[in-house]
C-alpha cells in the first residue's frame, strides 16, 4: 500500500513486430517528412499515414517549397519493406497484403494554415 507521499502508477506500451501496418505507416510519415526536408529544411510537415488492404493514405499538413511525388515515396517505402504481393482472397498464402505495384495511393495533404505556419 502506498503511503501519502508516494505516487503509484501504471506504466504500459506497445511493441508490434516488422512488417506490421504500424511501421509501415511511420516508416511512410518519416519519408515523407525527409523528403521534404532535404529540398526544403523549412518546410512545415504535419503528415499521418494509414494502410489497409493494398491502400496507403497520406494524409495532412504540409507547408513546403519542395516540389514531393507522394505517390513516389510511399510506393519506394512499400517497396522497400518488401510489401510486393496483394491478392484480394483473405485464404491466400502468396498475399502480403499490399503490393508496391497495385496499391491504391491516396493523397489528402493541403499547406498549413499561415497561423500554424
Amino acid at each position: 500500500m502506498a503511503s501519502g507521499s508516494e505516487r503509484v502508477f501504471l506504466f504500459s506500451s506497445e511493441s508490434v513486430n516488422e512488417g506490421h501496418p504500424d511501421k509501415l505507416c511511420d516508416q511512410v510519415s518519416d519519408a515523407v517528412l525527409d523528403t521534404c526536408l532535404r529540398e526544403d529544411p523549412k518546410s512545415k510537415v504535419a503528415c499521418e499515414t494509414v494502410t489497409k488492404d493494398n491502400m496507403v493514405m497520406v494524409a495532412g499538413e504540409i507547408t513546403t517549397q519542395a516540389k514531393i511525388d507522394y505517390e513516389k515515396v510511399v510506393r519506394a517505402v512499400v517497396a522497400e519493406i518488401g510489401f510486393d504481393s496483394y491478392v484480394d482472397d483473405l485464404s491466400s498464402v502468396d498475399s502480403k497484403g499490399l503490393s508496391d505495384k497495385t496499391c491504391e495511393v491516396l493523397v489528402r495533404i493541403n499547406k498549413q494554415s499561415p497561423d500554424i505556419a
